[in-house]
């Protein structure tokens, strides 16, 4: 929060790399059928691609960062194809991967250059910090429904109501201090949206670690799990937010 209010833009990207690579560590050290170590290194480094060409703040080199980490997935594919196990497996993971945490964490990036950008970050911050905060009190005290059991045992129906509520009241909040000039019927429209959604990224990455059997993505952060447990919540919303911005449906 700090580099993010009184540090340029480019030290919050150095931020984000950083929290991009752990995350990506993170995930294929689950997801993958490879050893952990030296291997690992290469996943992760064409899995960053986007997070470090996001800097340039250039659309037209971003997608062809995309299509650089399609490729290198491939290559990589190709020359271990008899280490890998299932290729086509490692190909699905190693693109949803990229996809998932690179092609994500690169708006918080692109956010946070546009020219209320550290607003509209702190928007998203009240959004799934109110949400996850929600989700958890009221899910604990009222929760009776579970949400979706296969996935997510511990969330409850009344929970996600409990989050979606507090999480559009926060970022709401927030975003009129921060941005008074904003149509408060747009930002309440779009704080209700961003609260759905970071639902569903914290949902998406709860499938992840259901399917490699653990219960947090890693245990840099002592006591709060991994960098992707922190972060599930804002990965699909960044985007979001960053295309309903750009766009000028919201200014």
């Amino acid at each position: 929060m700090g580099v993010l209010i009184a540090g340029p833009a480019e030290l919050f990207w150095l931020v984000v790399i950083c929290m991009a690579v752990f995350g990506l560590y993170e995930y294929f050290k689950m997801t993958l059928e490879i050893s952990v170590g030296s291997r690992l290194f290469f996943p992760v480094a064409i899995g960053s691609l986007p997070v470090l060409i996001s800097g340039m703040n250039d659309p037209e080199i971003f997608i062809a960062s995309l299509f650089l980490s399609l490729l290198g997935t491939i290559v990589y594919s190709l020359k271990f194809y008899g280490q890998i196990g299932n290729a086509l497996h490692f190909l699905s993971l190693n693109s949803f991967g990229a996809m998932y945490i690179g092609f994500c964490m690169a708006h918080l990036v692109f956010i946070r250059f546009l020219p209320q950008g550290v607003a509209w970050l702190l928007v998203l911050t009240a959004v799934t910090a109110g949400s996850d905060t929600g989700a958890y009190y009221l899910g604990k005290s009222f929760g009776r429904r579970k949400l979706c059991p296969h996935i997510s045992p511990g969330k409850t129906v009344e929970g996600a109501i409990g989050g979606v509520t507090v999480g559009t009241v926060a970022a709401v909040l927030v975003g009129i201090i921060l941005l008074p000039e904003c149509n408060p019927l747009f930002l309440t429209i779009t704080a209700f949206t961003l609260s759905l959604v970071s639902i569903i990224g914290d949902l998406v990455e709860s499938i992840a670690k259901r399917s490699a059997g653990v219960k947090d993505s890693g245990t840099l952060l002592f006591g709060h799990g991994g960098v992707l447990d922190r972060i599930d919540s804002m990965l699909i919303a960044a985007p979001l937010l960053y295309y309903l911005v750009n766009i000028e449906v919201l200014v």
